[in-house]
C-alpha cells in the first residue's frame, strides 16, 4: 500500500463512523421540535374545544406573536359569576333592610287617567244573521298558546258569520296533554259569553257529520297562511264554507294577523278575558292556593308577589347559555339539544356564543340571580313568593339559593297536597292553569323569560285591575353587567335596580 493510500485509510474509517453518529444526532435535535409543535397544536384544538363548549371561562383563545396560544379577557357581562357574587354578599342580604318591604307600600299611582277595558271598545251587538256553516279549528301548543288559538277562532268565526266548533287541542309532542278544551275551560261559559256575537256549539251536528262519514279529517283542510287578513279568509275560505257547510283548519296557530279592525280585536279581547274561564276542578283548587297565599302572607298584610321562573332543562338547553356546572353540565345540555332538536344546532352556519347571549340578554336568569334583584328592590325575608314554573334544571343546586333569600317561598306542589295534585299530574296545561290563576291574583307579579305566559298575564292583570298592575320586567342586558362584578356592595346592588327593571 503507497504511503499516502495507507494514510487515507484511517481517514475513511472515521468518515464512515461519523455519518450514523449525525444522523442520531439530527434524530435527536428534531425530536424537541416535534414535541413543540405537537404541543402547539394540541393547546390550540383545546383552545378551540373550550369555546365550543361554552368553557372557556370567559376568553377568547387565538395565537399570538411565534404560535403561542393567548387568552384574550371577555367583555363585561359575558360569564356567569352571580353564584360567586351570593356567597359573598349572603350575609349582608340577610340583614341588610333599609326600605319598605315594596308589598305594603302604595300599590300604584293615580295618573288621572280614565281606563276602559278593550272588551268594551267598539263591541256592538246585533242580531246574527243566519249561520254560513261550521267552523273546525285545531289548537296546538301549551295552554296560552292554544288561549291565542281559541281568540282568533273566535274572531274568523265572526269574520265568516260561522259557527264555531269549540277547538280541537293537538296532542303535543313537548307538552304531551290529552287535555280537551272542557277539562280546561269551562265549555258552556264560553258559548254563553259569546252568544251574541258569535254561534258556538260543542261538536258538529249529527246532519252534518254524516256528510263526512262522522270522520273530521274528512272536512277538508284549507291550511290558511300565518297571519292572514280579514280579506284573505273572505276570499278563500268563505266560499268553501258555502259550498260545503263546514272547514277545517289545522293547525290553527297564528293564523290571524295582529292587525284587525277594532271590533274584531274587541271580540279576541272578550273571548281571552271573559268568556276563558278554567274548568270547576281547576278553578276550586287555584281558588284555595290563592286563599293559602294570603293567610300565609300575614307578615304583608296578606299579599304576596310571585315569580314566573323559566328554568326548565328545555329553556338551558335551548339558550345555548353557560352557567357555573363546568364540563358535566355543559356535556348534558348538549345532550339535551340533541335529544329535542336533533342537530338544529349544529348546522352548517349555526354559530352557538354562550358569551355573547348573556351579554345580549338571552339566557334565562337562575333562581339565584332572580333572588338578588328582588332583595335589590326591597323585598326581604318576610316575603310571601310563590314561583310559578315547571320542573327548574338541577333544582336541588339552583332553587337552594332562593329559599335562602325567600324563606316563604312556595310552590304548587308545596300549597297543595299530594291528593290534591294528583288529578292534574301528567298535564301541563291544568297545572299552568293553576300557576296561572296565583300569578293573577299577587300584588307583584315578576317575569324572567319572554313567553306566552307572563304577556297574556300582564294583559289579565291590567283587565282586572282596572288599568293598574305591578309587573316586574327585568332587563336582563344590564344585570349580567351588575352581577359581574363581584366585589360590589349590598348598598350597590340596591341603588342601581331603577334602571335595571321596568314596573308596570
Amino acid at each position: 500500500m503507497p504511503a499516502a493510500a495507507a494514510a487515507a485509510a484511517p481517514m475513511r474509517g472515521t468518515e464512515a463512523g461519523a455519518k450514523p453518529a449525525r444522523r442520531l444526532g439530527r434524530a435527536l435535535a428534531g425530536r424537541p421540535r416535534r414535541a413543540a409543535l405537537l404541543l402547539l397544536a394540541l393547546t390550540y384544538a383545546a383552545a378551540m374545544l373550550m369555546l365550543a363548549l361554552g368553557g372557556g371561562g370567559g376568553a377568547g383563545a387565538g395565537l399570538g406573536a411565534g404560535g403561542v396560544a393567548t387568552v384574550a379577557a371577555a367583555p363585561p357581562g359575558s360569564v356567569y359569576r352571580s353564584h360567586l357574587l351570593f356567597e359573598r354578599l349572603l350575609p349582608e342580604m340577610r340583614a341588610f333592610a333599609s326600605r319598605p318591604n315594596p308589598l305594603v307600600t302604595s300599590h300604584y299611582e293615580n295618573t288621572g287617567k280614565q281606563w276602559s277595558p278593550c272588551s268594551s271598545k267598539r263591541l256592538k251587538q246585533s242580531e246574527l244573521p243566519p249561520s254560513n256553516g261550521f267552523l273546525i279549528v285545531e289548537a296546538n301548543g301549551g295552554l296560552n298558546q292554544q288561549r291565542i288559538s281559541i281568540c282568533d277562532a273566535v274572531a274568523v268565526a265572526r269574520i265568516l258569520n260561522a259557527t264555531l266548533v269549540t277547538p280541537i287541542f293537538h296532542l303535543n309532542s313537548v307538552w304531551r296533554d290529552s287535555s280537551k278544551f272542557g277539562d280546561i275551560f269551562d265549555e258552556d261559559h264560553f258559548i254563553e259569553t259569546l252568544k251574541k256575537y258569535v254561534r258556538v256549539v260543542k261538536e258538529l251536528p249529527e246532519e252534518v257529520f254524516v256528510q263526512f262519514d262522522h270522520n273530521i279529517s274528512m272536512i277538508p283542510n284549507m291550511r290558511t297562511k300565518a297571519f292572514s287578513s280579514e280579506s284573505y279568509y273572505i276570499q278563500n275560505v268563505l266560499p268553501k264554507l258555502l259550498e260545503l257547510g263546514a272547514v277545517r283548519i289545522a293547525p290553527f296557530s297564528n293564523r290571524l294577523a295582529h292587525s284587525v279592525p277594532s271590533n274584531m280585536q274587541a271580540l279576541r279581547c272578550l273571548a281571552n278575558y271573559e268568556a276563558l274561564r278554567f274548568s270547576e276542578p281547576i278553578k276550586n283548587l287555584a281558588e284555595h292556593m290563592v286563599d293559602r297565599m294570603i293567610k300565609r302572607s300575614f307578615l304583608t298584610g296578606g299579599k304576596y308577589a310571585s315569580v314566573h321562573l323559566r328554568f326548565e332543562e328545555d329553556m338551558v338547553a335551548f339558550s345555548c347559555c353557560t352557567y357555573d356546572g363546568g364540563w358535566k353540565e355543559n356535556t348534558a345540555m348538549e345532550n339535551a339539544r340533541e335529544k329535542s332538536w336533533r342537530g338544529k344546532f349544529h348546522r352548517p352556519g349555526r354559530v352557538i356564543d354562550p358569551e355573547a347571549n348573556r351579554r345580549n340578554g338571552r339566557c334565562p336568569l337562575t333562581p339565584l340571580e332572580v333572588g338578588m334583584m328582588l332583595r335589590g328592590m326591597g323585598f326581604d325575608n318576610s316575603t310571601s313568593l310563590y314561583v310559578a314554573s315547571g320542573k327548574i334544571y338541577n333544582a336541588e343546586k339552583y332553587m337552594s339559593p332562593m329559599r335562602q333569600l325567600f324563606p316563604l317561598l312556595l310552590t304548587k306542589e308545596t300549597l297543595t297536597t299530594p291528593k290534591e295534585l294528583a288529578p292534574f299530574k301528567g298535564h301541563s296545561s291544568r297545572m299552568a292553569a293553576l300557576d296561572y290563576t296565583v300569578c293573577l291574583h299577587s300584588e307583584a307579579f315578576v317575569t324572567t323569560q319572554g313567553s306566552n305566559f307572563p304577556h297574556f298575564l300582564m294583559g289579565h292583570r291590567r283587565y282586572l285591575y282596572g288599568g293598574h298592575a305591578k309587573t316586574i320586567k327585568p332587563d336582563k342586558r344590564k344585570l349580567v353587567l351588575l352581577f359581574d362584578n363581584t366585589s360590589i356592595s349590598m348598598g350597590s346592588v340596591q341603588a342601581p335596580h331603577a334602571g335595571h327593571t321596568s314596573a308596570q
